[in-house]
């Protein structure tokens, strides 16, 4: 169990490491978006901040669960446990199968989270960013980290997910959480063509805008189908990408950019969901 989670921890390190620094690097030589919000001082503050709830998610993570949702498929292989490995499938087709169900499990939960007010509390730490590049999808609070853990390790261990297949889709979440938030500029004909099979940027970004009719579609972070099938895919925002507005109606200003506000969020009483004009 040690020996995976210390391999899982240094193959999700490199990923990160090459992603997350091709993203930055291609935010800056073709940006979707040039505001405030995304450059200056306000930026360093932002990517300090999510930066920083990367980090500390991180060690609570490693805390809590050592070996994470590759250790939950271990533990589940040794006892034999799983619908796929009482089916008598092989690796490979196991495999994908696991890759699909997480994808839809991690598209399930974040529907959840908007819709249940307590989960809520805690994933608006997520959309209380102003801004929108590769940082944020590195912005979970700590709370949301664990209970997505908790959620994906019992999906795992249902399953009987090959302990290598949930590697493969832990890495790819975590790759596809950055590319899918990151400010690039694609060529229109580049971001249909991949639309129809990931996330892209111009997908997600609407489901940042501070419009909650528009907040609440484009859910997926991996794949694009389950927004399509169950009918919260929206092509674009109403207000163009140019003009949309990010972030949350009901935080604005300086604040959401500071680590200690953005940790007390899912713990402040009193702000109410806003609906835009």
């Amino acid at each position: 169990m040690g020996a995976v989670a210390g391999y899982e921890a240094i193959v999700r390190s490199g990923v990160f490491l090459v992603v997350f620094i091709a993203m930055a690097a291609f935010e800056l030589w073709s940006p979707r978006l040039e505001r405030k919000e995304m450059s200056g001082a306000l930026k360093s503050r932002r990517w300090f901040t999510n930066l920083a709830m990367v980090v500390l998610s991180s060690a609570v993570l490693r805390i809590v669960f050592p070996a994470a949702a590759v250790g939950a498929a271990a533990w589940a292989e040794a006892r034999g446990w799983g619908l796929l490995r009482a089916a008598g499938l092989g690796d490979l087709p196991a495999g994908v199968i696991a890759f699909v169900a997480l994808d839809f499990a991690v598209w399930l939960e974040h529907v959840v989270s908007h819709k249940v007010p307590v989960l809520w509390r805690i994933h608006r730490v997520h959309h209380a960013d102003p801004g929108f590049d590769v940082t944020t999808g590195l912005r979970f609070h700590p709370l949301e980290i664990l209970l997505s853990m908790v959620w994906k390790a019992a999906v795992v261990i249902a399953l009987g997910a090959p302990v290598l297949s949930v590697l493969v889709f832990e890495v790819v979440l975590n790759g596809a959480a950055m590319f899918n938030h990151s400010n690039v500029r694609l060529r229109p004909g580049a971001d249909r063509f991949l639309r129809r099979f990931v996330v892209t940027p111009d997908m997600h970004r609407v489901h940042h805008s501070s419009d909650p009719a528009e907040t609440d579609t484009n859910y997926g972070f991996n794949f694009p189908f389950w927004d399509r099938l169950f009918g919260t895919y929206v092509a674009a925002p109403k207000r163009g990408h140019e003009a949309i507005d990010i972030g949350l109606l009901e935080y604005r200003g300086a604040a959401p950019a500071r680590l200690g506000w953005t940790l007390l969020l899912p713990f402040r009483f009193g702000a109410r969901r806003k609906r835009s004009a």
